[in-house]
């Protein structure tokens, strides 16, 4: 039997200039739909899970549009509330060389940020699920996202699901000592943690105090000092390296309590790098899931990430198969035949 993860957050129209133009330079969007947990749930529909996605969207043709991009990679959308009179939207602007992407949100006032919290009946949304998943882009939308994702996390833990939070720090929608202090909430009920390389120094206070961006074994510190404050069981840390906008190095580190498990280093060309974390995170999950070891588990996950960067979109389209190949073959990208 296939294994149920429950996701929530907020879907997104996505706008992006074509061809690495500049805003100023555009007169046309292509548009994408997708946001960080949604992202994570088309992921682990491809690796053969069962993946529902909770949310609120307005009852429009937008709205509607926007659930059918996840109907169509077999996401179950029948937990998202219809209502509200917009969707969210960002645009973004891809980078070039040594231009980096920028991003711009208009998702204030959205059918999912006007939302309250009583809207979510997180027993019956999660009855029969295995995993729970959040980021800390929804709580980052507002005082009843915030509530709604700390009694979601909560109730998860009383059912005996597995959670993970993707902490997802973003300066534009929150600043870092209410993120703080709201994600360190939130952590109480979490059993496996992931963050970028920097976020536990910037909510938490827990200082890296590594040489340089190849300096791993630094974050072995901070990956204890984080499974012990919050009572984890696992911690995922995330080290990547921008080289130019198209140029990306790429590792993971995963602690259980025992073992400090670094995931091997890809050099990757970015193709598009929307939904990297998110890919992350679904591999981790399925691996876990799967009792894959430690090792393997961050490997397997790693390769996920590696993988997505090279496909167009917010959302990772490969198979187990194909990020096993890669995580535990020779990583060859010869055309299969």
């Amino acid at each position: 039997m296939a294994r149920k993860v429950v996701t929530f957050g907020e879907l997104l129209m996505r706008l992006s200039p074509e061809e690495h133009k500049r805003f100023i330079q555009a007169d046309s969007f292509g548009v994408v739909y997708g946001g960080g947990e949604a992202n994570t749930a088309v992921s682990l529909v491809q690796f053969g899970y069962d993946a529902k996605f909770v949310s609120r969207l307005p009852a429009h043709e937008i709205g509607q549009a926007a659930i059918n991009t996840l109907r169509q990679y077999g996401v179950d959308t029948s937990a998202v509330i219809r209502g509200g009179d917009r969707i969210g939207i960002y645009f973004i602007e891809k980078g070039a060389a040594q231009r980096p992407s920028k991003v711009i949100y208009d998702r204030a006032g959205s059918a999912f940020a006007t939302a309250k919290a009583e809207d979510y009946d997180w027993r019956g949304l999660l009855a029969g699920a295995d995993w729970f998943h959040i980021t800390g882009i929804t709580p980052a939308l507002g005082g009843e996202a915030a509530k709604a994702a700390l009694e979601a996390v909560r109730t998860a833990k009383e059912m005996g699901l597995t959670v993970s939070c993707d902490i997802n720090f973003r300066r534009k929608l929150w600043d870092k000592e209410t993120a703080g202090r709201v994600m360190a909430e939130i952590l109480r009920y979490t059993d496996i943690y992931i963050g970028g390389r920097d976020q536990a120094e910037e909510l938490f206070g827990i200082p890296t105090n590594a040489r340089d961006d190849s300096d791993y074994n630094a974050y072995k510190a901070v990956a204890e000092q984080l499974r012990e404050r919050f009572g984890l069981k696992k911690v995922a840390i995330t080290l990547r390296t921008t080289l130019s906008a198209e140029d990306n190095r790429w590792a993971a580190l995963l602690y259980d309590g025992e073992q400090h498990c670094f995931s091997r280093e890809y050099t990757s060309h970015v193709v598009d790098r929307v939904g990297g974390g998110d890919s992350f995170a679904a591999g981790l999950i399925y691996a876990l899931s799967e009792g894959m070891s430690t090792h393997d588990a961050v490997e397997f996950a790693a390769a996920a990430s590696c993988l997505k960067l090279s496909v167009e979109g917010d959302c990772n389209l490969m198979s187990a198969d194909e990020v096993k190949a890669l995580a535990f073959g020779n990583g060859s990208a010869q055309v299969q035949r």
